[in-house]
């Protein structure tokens, strides 16, 4: 027998919408394409968040908030700003804790850059030059050891990159999903503008922001 909206439980849609904050209506219909699968309706709602992010991403983010984190007894402090549309979301629960969870990431995975795109050219042919010289030095033809050196950059990205690192609450989605996801249930864009990293004994500390304006969204495809 087919799946219907009306064969969905509410205790099916309750536990839905407490694992991913998604509107109720939403949930069901997730839900019911999924044919009742709680993962399949959360991966659904997880593809609508990036297409609602998609088609927000062009939408002015003036407003938002600064917040901190502090981990490791004080050895570890964060600072980040995240940007929204409006004050009212800025004051939201749920915004709050997004930008506590990327703080409380960041201080946990040590990200060198916002997004792809700020990733500098010395920094990208650095680490282009040290793969391509071990596929190399493996003894693979060139041609080969740039295929491998395409492959190792998406994993370079993956490890420098706040938006492309698996969130460490949800190693399923990364942090661009999880801000997609806040997009999908909050109506407005939302853009990590910059943050800042200090770690007890470093010389230096990490500070990253984005190189366009937060208003030009976050969903343009990578400049390498």
């Amino acid at each position: 027998m087919s799946t219907t909206m009306a064969n969905i439980s509410a205790s099916q849609v309750k536990e839905l919408r407490e694992k991913t904050g998604a509107p109720m209506m939403d949930c069901k219909q997730a839900l019911t394409e999924a044919k009742g699968d709680l993962e399949g309706a959360v991966v659904i709602l997880r593809k609508k968040g990036v297409s609602v992010a998609a088609k927000k991403a062009a939408r002015v983010t003036s407003e938002g908030s600064v917040a901190q984190y502090i981990h490791a007894g004080g050895k570890i402090g964060v600072l980040v700003e995240v940007n929204c549309e409006s004050d009212f979301v800025a004051r939201t629960d749920d915004f709050k804790e997004l930008i506590h969870d990327i703080a409380m990431h960041i201080a946990a995975s040590d990200p060198k850059f916002v997004r792809k795109e700020d990733v500098t050219p010395e920094a990208y042919a650095r680490e282009k030059e040290i793969y391509l010289a071990q596929a190399i030095a493996s003894g693979k033809p060139a041609h080969i050891a740039e295929k491998m050196v395409a492959g190792k950059m998406e994993k370079f990205y993956e490890e420098v990159c706040l938006l492309e690192q698996p969130f460490i609450k949800d190693q399923t989605m990364n942090i661009s999903q999880l801000i997609a996801a806040k997009i999908g249930k909050l109506g407005e864009n939302i853009a990590v503008r910059r943050f800042a990293r200090f770690k007890v004994g470093e010389a230096t500390a990490t500070v990253a922001f984005i190189a366009a304006k937060p208003d030009e969204g976050e969903a343009a495809a990578p400049a390498k």
